[in-house]
């Protein structure tokens, strides 16, 4: 099942939803591949989005040592004005408490 990551500035938080359920949380680790979705033709919020297919992918608040597995490359950016993201999709994700969302790459843990 798709699920969608975005996130609410109203109150500071990320949003992950599906058709069946929505939960919030401060921090997210997405731990799989993802893809970017537009909805331009949303007149009053035109907005963009993250999916993941699968619930096992997200990890909701995840421990600092978990997320120290791995390295931060680049920042995933929504351009809210032109509704466009720096990148269309790849792996694995970090939410961070401040909004913004790190593309990350696994470290050799040899």
């Amino acid at each position: 099942m798709k699920f969608k990551i975005h996130r609410c500035n109203c109150r500071k938080i990320w949003s992950v939803q599906n058709r069946k359920t929505r939960f919030t949380a401060c921090t997210i680790l997405l731990y799989g591949k993802w893809n970017t979705e537009l909805k331009p033709e949303r007149k009053s919020n035109p907005k963009g989005f993250v999916t993941a297919n699968g619930k096992d992918d997200v990890i909701i608040n995840p421990t600092i040592e978990l997320v120290e597995q791995f390295e931060k490359v680049a920042k995933l950016i929504y351009d809210k004005q032109n509704i466009y993201f720096n990148v269309k999709q790849g792996e694995n994700l970090f939410f961070a408490e401040d909004g913004t969302c790190y593309i990350l790459k696994k470290l050799n843990t040899d």
